[in-house]
């Protein structure tokens, strides 16, 4: 994703990217991102593990300034958490002096795909229970193009762009709106795949 100049978008450093590489770190992250302020104890409970185990995490995360304390919630005995951004970004080279925050990285890069691959799964789960606007629109494609790094960059940017409009519009269209899983992804196809 290309990096953003507001406040909205953290570009990830090499502490920050290793702390995020876990598997219970990057799913606090994500649900604060996706549903809003929670304390642990509704964490754990949304991702069903224990209170002391959610609330050591978001500790680790907060020390990298990617969660951090609500100051609207709260009190004394229960503390909310939120994201600190709602995009996390990063170039792979970024990481190319340090094997550990590159092992990260890849971590992270992989866990999308998985991540993806579950959504898809889920989606087709259910799709029948949806209207036919939705399972008409829902889904996925592919397409095989001639770019070089520079028109790949540029045509990223530019998607990036269209769907920062859409996500920057609080206004949902219809009163059939909800939340959209979007994943954008564009890989050089390897020469030796036929």
């Amino acid at each position: 994703m290309p990096e953003r100049d507001d406040q909205r978008t953290v570009h990830l450093d090499s502490r920050q990217i290793r702390v995020l590489a876990h598997p219970l770190r990057i799913r606090l992250l994500g649900i604060l991102r996706a549903e809003g302020p929670a304390t642990a104890t509704m964490l754990a409970h949304t991702l069903d593990t224990n209170t002391g185990a959610t609330s050591y995490h978001l500790r680790q995360l907060a020390d990298v300034g990617l969660v951090v304390e609500d100051p609207d919630r709260g009190t004394a005995r229960q503390r909310w958490w939120r994201s600190a951004h709602h995009l996390s970004s990063w170039e792979p080279t970024d990481f190319d002096h340090d094997p550990d925050a590159r092992a990260a990285a890849e971590w992270i890069q992989a866990d999308q795909v998985r991540i993806l691959a579950e959504q898809a799964d889920r989606w087709l789960a259910v799709q029948h229970d949806y209207s036919r606007e939705w399972r008409d629109v829902a889904g996925m494609g592919d397409i095989l193009l001639t770019l070089g790094p520079a028109r790949l960059r540029t045509l990223t940017d530019e998607l990036w762009q269209v769907i920062e409009r859409y996500r920057n519009d609080p206004t949902p269209d219809d009163e059939d709106a909800q939340q959209v899983v979007l994943f954008l992804a564009g890989y050089p196809r390897p020469r030796d795949t036929r």
